[in-house]
């Protein structure tokens, strides 16, 4: 199973070819980059791409995916920018939203990737048919865009009630948008309702993951065995699925951790279980 990390665990620093170093030391096969204003400028695609872009060619090291960008500006919403929503119903607002994920798209013109992981809807969002159906509109617009870049889109069950593993599933059954899949987040599972359930639900569908844990309390991106999920019962449910996705971490940062240490350890723990 390919060993992958998203770089969401430096996502409040900006992203440097030393801070990609130290993943693949620490046994990063391929990794994941999180689309953030003030960890990659993907919009300074002269300086900032670019040098990221020049990391990629010389290590030989696979870019698996890009997380779409969750705000657009530079502070991650503290300012107040609103979040990037696609399931937004006014127009205006969903057409903003979607520029801004095509400039995190552009990342592949210079640094090819196959999946970009997209949320519908924020956290703790409710279910409303006309967000549903705006969803429906922003995803097809975004994978006519993404397709010449040879990009596909995974949708993530995040905790809210449009993202649920029966939701995505019919999305993807209503829309008939047979190359969207799922990128399965355990976590989130682990919140929202039941691992086993959840990933079953939606097997088919997953072409990535996004591994961490907690406590069934919140959204904390502990490593695994932090927390509470069963990892043994967690790893025979990825080798399950029909199209072997990576082993895919995505932690949240914690300075009295090095991730490039931790890494290997944790990896070898998941491939024993």
């Amino acid at each position: 199973m390919l060993k992958a990390i998203s770089t969401y665990v430096y996502v409040k620093e900006r992203l440097h070819p030393g801070l990609l170093d130290g993943l693949v030391k620490g046994g990063a096969q391929a990794i994941e980059i999180f689309a953030a204003r003030q960890h990659l400028d993907y919009a300074n695609r002269k300086q900032h791409v670019r040098e990221i872009a020049d990391w990629f060619r010389a290590s030989g090291v696979p870019l698996h995916s890009v997380h779409a960008p969750l705000y657009a500006d530079y502070e991650w919403g503290r300012a107040g920018a609103p979040p990037v929503n696609i399931t937004s119903t006014d127009r205006a607002t969903r057409i903003e939203a979607m520029d801004e994920i095509k400039r995190a798209l552009e990342i592949a013109e210079q640094i090819p990737f196959r999946f970009l992981v997209q949320h519908m809807g924020v956290g703790g969002e409710s279910f409303d048919d006309n967000k549903f159906e705006a969803a429906m509109t922003s995803i097809e617009h975004l994978r006519a865009f993404a397709r010449p870049l040879g990009v596909r889109i995974l949708l993530e069950n995040i905790p809210n009630e449009i993202c649920t593993p029966e939701r995505l599933v019919e999305f993807i059954h209503t829309s008939h948008f047979d190359d969207v899949g799922v990128c399965f987040d355990f976590g989130h599972a682990h919140i929202m309702s039941d691992v086993p359930q959840a990933f079953e639900t939606v097997k088919k569908y997953v072409q990535s993951t996004h591994v961490h844990d907690n406590a069934k309390d919140r959204d904390s991106h502990l490593w695994p065995g932090d927390g509470s999920i069963d990892w043994k019962q967690a790893m025979e449910l990825l080798r399950s699925a029909p199209h072997t996705p990576p082993l895919l971490l995505e932690i949240e940062e914690n300075e009295k951790i090095n991730p490039a240490e931790k890494m290997g350890a944790v990896f070898e723990k998941l491939e024993r279980s």
